[in-house]
């Protein structure tokens, strides 16, 4: 996987630096006209294995979608002792257009869970930049019964997005991780939580704000 993804598109970003004023209406209307180059760098964890993870842009600079199709958690039965938690982290090198710089406004979790009465799961999510200090977790809980998809959504307000600093190449880490709990589930009954469609199909939306870099 490691440098087999060149594609055109855009990101996210995680370290302050000092730009204009502009309101939301501006992240969205008015994307960069050129194209990112989006190149992954390494893809590691127990949640996705070598071949099973990619990326995909929106044609408006606006969102790239991450997919898997082995990210599985489960608990309970005879599952692996180790199955319960799964991860992956994206290293990600992103050529932004001249002038532009950017920031994650929200991001779309999507996946199947089937969850026995008494067990529980949690998705979650962390995003930064390679030499900055990782950034908090944002967690989603999921109880029992459940058998159906889900989908979780982490949201940043306007004031509170943290920009990629201009100039200056970083490559951007994504990591998540879904973990399952079989609780108070009879012992012989598995429950498990993809971060995948049943059809393999799409998992992860990342909706990106856009600025204009301060001239120099």
């Amino acid at each position: 996987m490691a440098g087999g993804l060149l594609l055109g598109g855009a990101l996210a970003a995680l370290l302050t630096t000092a730009l204009p004023a502009q309101g939301p209406s501006d992240a969205f209307d008015d994307p960069p006209p050129d194209k990112i180059i989006i190149k992954v760098a390494t893809v590691n964890g127990s949640g996705c294995p070598a071949g099973t993870t990619a990326v995909a842009v929106s044609e408006d600079n606006t969102a790239f979608t991450v997919t898997y199709s082995d990210y599985l958690a489960q608990a309970g039965g005879g599952s692996d002792p180790t199955a319960f938690r799964k991860n992956c982290q994206l290293n990600l090198v992103v050529h932004v257009p001249q002038g532009f710089t950017y920031a994650i406004a929200d991001a779309d979790y999507r996946g199947f869970a089937a969850l026995q009465p008494g067990a529980s799961a949690t998705q979650r999510a962390s995003y930064y930049f390679q030499g900055s200090s990782q950034t908090a977790f944002k967690s989603h809980p999921f109880s029992g019964p459940l058998n159906d998809n889900w989908q979780a959504t982490d949201s940043t307000e306007w004031a509170q997005l943290v920009w990629a600093p201009c100039g200056v190449q970083r490559n951007f880490n994504i990591n998540t991780e879904i973990r399952v709990n079989a609780g108070t589930t009879s012992a012989n009954k598995v429950s498990f939580m993809t971060m995948d469609s049943t059809d393999g199909d799409i998992s992860t939306i990342y909706h990106m704000a856009w600025k204009e870099c301060p001239e120099s």
